[in-house]
């Protein structure tokens, strides 16, 4: 079994097919730039273009960094206002030229990293905190994932927690490891207070370089532990949630949204291109970390 995953996110967007038996890219993924401004139009042609990038022809799924409510956007703290209340998923399976299946980011991350990577086999409360141009979170009990939860937008010392605790805030803030890790580890001990996890996973970019943060972390019960898939976890989870067959749906819930027509999908198709991250002539390269 083969999807497509797009994951859509503040800074960049990222594609690739992945084999849903492993959990691995067929293909070495695509990543170009979000459209500045992000607006919907914008975006969605940035997706049709990936998905003629890779010549697909079968299930494509694509997340979004907000709330996501049967296939309309509900937020976008980091993406065009535009996007409240619309029914991007119509608009996206447009631009895709087929259905398609649309999930909040952060939710497809965690489904990835519940089946593949670091929460596999995890009883309990999971949570995972995806650290980016914003925060994602996504949380699973006994396996079973609570969709929606944006809990980077709980408010710490007046503000947003992910207007402290982000990448994107270290970037702009030019703060060093240390201030870094102290303000994402008074979040942490927040998060920790409302939903005494188990396990946290830390998702995202910079989870790559998580021995240089998590080790100053003080005063959390639970585990903390980075991602195993990093920042692909998204595009693999897209992926998983776009195709009735995988894990995902009793992982994702998606039965409740799932796009009608995607279970007859016969197989899938495509081709890729030469190895290490591609990116789409007439679209620059973000530069995403890896």
């Amino acid at each position: 079994m083969h999807a497509l995953g797009i994951d859509i996110g503040g800074t960049g967007i990222k594609a690739a097919p992945v084999d849903l038996e492993t959990g691995k890219f067929l293909a070495d993924r695509v990543k170009i730039a979000t459209p500045q401004p992000s607006a919907p139009d914008g975006v969605a042609e940035v997706v049709g273009k990936l998905v003629h990038a890779f010549s697909w022809s079968g299930p494509i799924g694509v997340t979004f960094p907000g709330v996501v409510m049967n296939g309309v956007t509900r937020t976008a703290a980091n993406l065009d206002k535009r996007w409240i209340g619309l029914d991007a998923r119509s608009l996206l399976a447009k631009a895709a030229g087929q259905e398609i299946r649309l999930l909040n980011d952060a939710d497809a991350a965690g489904i990835a990293e519940m089946t593949f990577g670091a929460g596999s086999g995890e009883p309990g409360t999971v949570l995972m905190v995806t650290l980016g141009t914003g925060i994602g979170s996504a949380l699973f009990v006994n396996g079973i994932l609570v969709p929606n939860t944006e809990f980077g937008h709980l408010e710490i010392r007046g503000k947003d927690a992910e207007r402290r605790a982000s990448e994107h805030a270290k970037t702009v803030h030019e703060m060093g490891w240390k201030q870094w890790a102290k303000n994402v580890n008074e979040y942490l001990e927040h998060v920790e207070a409302l939903l005494s996890p188990q396990l946290i996973i830390i998702g995202g970019g910079i989870s790559r370089q998580s021995d240089k943060f998590i080790p100053l972390f003080t005063g959390l019960n639970a585990r903390v532990v980075p991602a195993a898939m990093h920042n692909d976890a998204g595009i693999t989870g897209a992926a998983m949630a776009a195709h009735p067959g995988s894990p995902a749906p009793a992982r994702a819930g998606a039965g409740a949204n799932a796009i009608p027509g995607l279970g007859r999908t016969p197989g899938a198709t495509g081709t890729a291109g030469t190895h290490g991250d591609q990116g789409l002539p007439g679209y620059p390269n973000p530069g995403l970390p890896e």
